[in-house]
């Protein structure tokens, strides 16, 4: 069973590598659709059991895409095709199937032995979570998960865990329309003028970036996993309490998030940025908890009610457990929070000031960084660690004795 299979440099890098699941994110007429019909071949020819599903958007969009394509890159090792059923059976008996994401229903009970999702940020992600990727189970069988971007949806939260390498069955490639070398670069330039510069970065740089976000750059963000020398800071900035559990009203309710931010003179490195809607009591527990893990030289929480409200509870764990240590008000300082969060921060990243620690926060963090100041997308996590500009600007005393405590919303020392 021989196949006459011919690949670009990129779709080689892809095809030999052994992760189980591929994740690539690619420009358009990159020749996604070539490898996944080469991929889609060859793991048909080496199955013995189970079926070969190609799942596009629509029925319609996998019969357009990739029907024609498989018949033409199979030649002979195609035994006969249905097109009402959208398989084509190979000679080794195995079939390979194309369906449509819209139809979930017919796909379940079966047992995969290989699947390709094509445009996977144009599907609703149950139809991998609820159906394929149990269907992947039995027989331990991989996917290809490819497509070009449409903003900070699924498929970008699911690229960025696969880059982010958390997950060793999970790999991420990135490829734009240039690198496709058989496709006229002159050709590329040209759609460049006629397009907005969000469409083509999206079409054909298979850029990941939100409509409308330009204040923060992806390529500005950085990792560093060694923790450099300096001091912890902490800055919270609070969400509202009193809607906590009332499920009807919960939606859009903002979250509290939680900045650890180490301070040196290479910059900032954020450990970790803890979000989440909380009670009243169960916030000061985060709060307290925080301290106690990276004893900051200075904790800061956003003034006004919220704040107000916190300290009293907060105050209880300090007096309970004898840690006592001083809370700033942060202020706003007569800034728009757009005007605030800028000055804080977007010289920062440009200039690799700015390193974060990996962990599971990250993908929210990049999600609200990227799409400031979107009204319609939460930026707790990148307000709380704007807030740690104006908290490390700050001097402290701690010339404190416990004798002299006083409940009130400001406690010092350790």
């Amino acid at each position: 069973m021989n196949l006459d299979i011919n690949l670009l440099n990129w779709q080689q890098e892809v095809w030999n590598d052994s992760t189980r699941f591929k994740v690539v994110a690619a420009g358009r007429r990159t020749g996604k659709s070539r490898l996944a019909a080469y991929l889609l071949l060859v793991n048909a020819l080496q199955a013995t059991k189970g079926h070969i599903f190609y799942v596009a958007p629509t029925q319609g969009q996998a019969r357009d895409i990739m029907w024609n394509l498989l018949l033409e890159l199979g030649g002979d090792m195609v035994e006969g095709s249905h097109v009402n059923n959208l398989q084509i059976k190979l000679i080794n008996g195995i079939t390979i199937s194309l369906k449509g994401a819209d139809r979930p229903e017919t796909m379940r009970g079966v047992s995969l032995a290989y699947l390709v999702l094509d445009e996977y940020a144009d599907m609703k992600p149950d139809v991998w979570e609820l159906i394929l990727r149990p269907a992947l189970s039995d027989l331990q069988a991989s996917a290809l998960f490819i497509g070009t971007p449409m903003g900070r949806n699924h498929f970008y939260d699911f690229y960025k865990q696969a880059e982010l390498g958390g997950d060793p069955n999970f790999k991420a490639w990135h490829y734009t329309s240039y690198d496709n070398n058989l496709l006229e670069k002159s050709e590329i330039d040209q759609a460049k003028m006629s397009m907005s510069s969000y469409a083509f970065r999206q079409e054909f740089m298979a850029s990941f970036e939100a409509r409308g976000s330009e204040m923060f750059k992806e390529s500005w963000v950085k990792f560093s996993e060694e923790e450099p020398d300096g001091d912890y800071y902490i800055a919270i900035d609070l969400a509202g309490f009193e809607e906590v559990g009332k499920k009807n009203k919960t939606k859009n309710l903002d979250n509290t998030s939680i900045a650890v931010v180490k301070v040196g003179s290479q910059g900032w490195w954020v450990k970790d940025i803890i979000t989440g809607r909380w009670s009243l009591d169960q916030t000061a527990q985060k709060i307290f908890q925080a301290v106690r893990d990276y004893q900051p030289i200075s904790v800061g929480i956003e003034k006004g009610i919220a704040r107000q409200a916190v300290m009293s509870p907060l105050t209880d764990l300090m007096k309970k457990y004898s840690r006592f240590f001083r809370v700033e008000e942060l202020t706003h300082g007569n800034k728009k929070k757009t005007d605030r969060v800028m000055w804080a921060l977007q010289g920062r990243f440009e200039n690799g000031l700015i390193n974060l620690s990996k962990g599971e926060w990250n993908i929210q963090f990049m999600d609200e960084l990227f799409q400031f100041p979107d009204a319609l997308t939460h930026d707790d996590m990148v307000d709380a660690l704007a807030y740690i500009d104006q908290l490390a600007n700050v001097s402290y005393s701690y010339d404190f004795e416990e004798d002299h405590f006083d409940v009130v919303d400001m406690v010092a020392g350790y």
